[in-house]
């Protein structure tokens, strides 16, 4: 018999400005008190220290002695969770207040009854991989979602070579391209017309956007793959950032290499996770089937 995983110690964290956090954070602490674990809080929540029971403690605190993180908000939520714990091996359970959530996936009505399930070791451990990004091969950059280059600028071109495995690509001109996991494939890579892509697939796409091109499809690539972009537009800068944040401008002749991270990122789900029902759910899908009573 296979022994259930149960957690312990557990940290709470919210970037959300969503006015249930509070809320939420204090139903959680009472809930976990009652299973008897240790509860924190970081610095997110400080600004109701006055109200929650839970304790504060730092970031490495919290990577020391958790095992297990809960992120209150939405996939914005999990992605700073992501960089800040997940990355560093602690695994995260999103509970949704936003709009999509394909990564947080608890709704708030249903905290009690999947947190107890969870607290029981019933769930579903879902691993995801981050990329890893070097600008002229200096300092690690980490994206769960995506790595964009883009011109930084409104209806502006760019110039670059793509190379895989160090086999040259194409030399392309446009907006910018998306370099994406699966897990980012819901999220700005679909907004550009990119593919969805299951989870569970070790790949990369690469999309460009906006090309000035007629045949130019987007690529999708091992995640054991080194994608390497050369920037060849003549006194034009570009921009690169990483799930939205870390903006970086760099010049004509930088080098950028993303590859597969060797951080992994776990996400905790309810035992009835289900990533096509999300689809349906969040994307629309079969919105013209209509339910009858028979």
């Amino acid at each position: 018999m296979v022994k259930k995983i149960k957690f312990s110690k557990i940290a709470i964290s919210s970037t959300s400005k969503d006015s249930r956090v509070k809320l939420i954070a204090s139903q959680i602490y009472e809930i976990l008190r009652n299973k008897e674990c240790e509860v924190f809080h970081d610095d997110t929540l400080i600004r109701f220290k006055s109200s929650l029971k839970s304790k504060y403690r730092n970031q490495k605190y919290i990577l020391n002695n958790s095992d297990l993180i809960i992120a209150i908000g939405g996939d914005g939520t999990i992605l700073n969770c992501s960089r800040q714990y997940g990355s560093k091996g602690l695994p995260i359970l999103g509970i949704n207040l936003g709009k999509l959530g394909f990564l947080s996936d608890i709704a708030p009505k249903n905290i009690t009854n999947d947190l107890l399930e969870v607290m029981e070791g019933n769930f579903v451990k879902d691993s995801r991989f981050f990329l890893s990004t070097k600008i002229n091969n200096q300092k690690n950059y980490l994206a769960l979602n995506e790595v964009v280059i883009h011109s930084g600028a409104i209806a502006q071109l760019i110039e670059f070579d793509l190379f895989i495995n160090n086999d040259f690509v194409y030399r392309q001109k446009a907006d910018g391209i998306i370099v994406n996991t699966p897990t980012g494939s819901t999220a700005y890579s679909l907004s550009g017309g990119g593919p969805i892509v299951h989870p569970a697939l070790e790949a990369i796409t690469i999309l460009p956007m906006f090309p000035q091109s007629l045949s130019t499809s987007p690529l999708v690539v091992d995640s054991s793959s080194v994608i390497r972009i050369e920037l060849i537009s003549k006194k034009t800068k570009a921009m690169l950032s990483f799930d939205s944040h870390d903006n970086l401008s760099f010049k004509e002749g930088a080098s950028i290499e993303i590859i597969k991270s060797d951080s992994p990122l776990t996400l905790i789900h309810p035992k009835d996770h289900d990533f096509y029902e999300s689809c349906r759910t969040k994307l629309g899908w079969s919105t013209n089937i209509i339910k009858t009573e028979e």
